[in-house]
């Protein structure tokens, strides 16, 4: 199993970190013959949904919506058609109705990183869309395992 290179304590985990998996298909490759950069950045999306989706529930998926504010994403290696990826995503600091989410794209059988990004969410009421505090019960959710 790969790990995710956390190089800093910045990027130092506050919750668990959550595997998903990617294969690129034909529709992410671009003129250049490797997966477009904006693909990356659609996986760094589906990584953190599909980790967001496996910690909730119905019940809480009522009462709270997240939005993103901010990307910020350095490409480093490029994905070819049919690579396996392993996206490894982590939530690190919190304050307010702000997260910060990690995520690191590697190749599943070198085990290069390929793209790093920081995600920065905000958690909003699901009745009013409006910015609702990251409480304590929110937080827990991350402290999960998930299968």
């Amino acid at each position: 199993m790969i790990v995710p290179l956390i190089k800093t304590a910045m990027e130092k985990p506050a919750s668990k970190v959550f595997e998903y998996r990617i294969t690129a298909t034909a529709d992410d490759i671009d003129a250049l013959g490797h997966v477009n950069n904006i693909v990356y950045l659609r996986w760094v999306q589906e990584a953190a949904v599909a980790h967001w989706t496996a910690l909730s529930n119905a019940a809480i998926n009522e009462k709270y919506s997240w939005v993103v504010m901010r990307h910020e994403i350095d490409y480093l290696q490029p994905a070819l058609l049919n690579d396996q990826i392993l996206a490894y995503t982590w939530v690190g600091k919190n304050a307010g109705a702000r997260s910060e989410r990690h995520t690191q794209l590697c190749n599943a059988v070198t085990g290069k990183k390929l793209a790093e990004a920081v995600t920065t969410w905000c958690l909003l009421d699901a009745a009013t869309m409006r910015p609702k505090r990251i409480e304590a019960a929110i937080l827990s959710l991350f402290e999960q395992d998930v299968q």
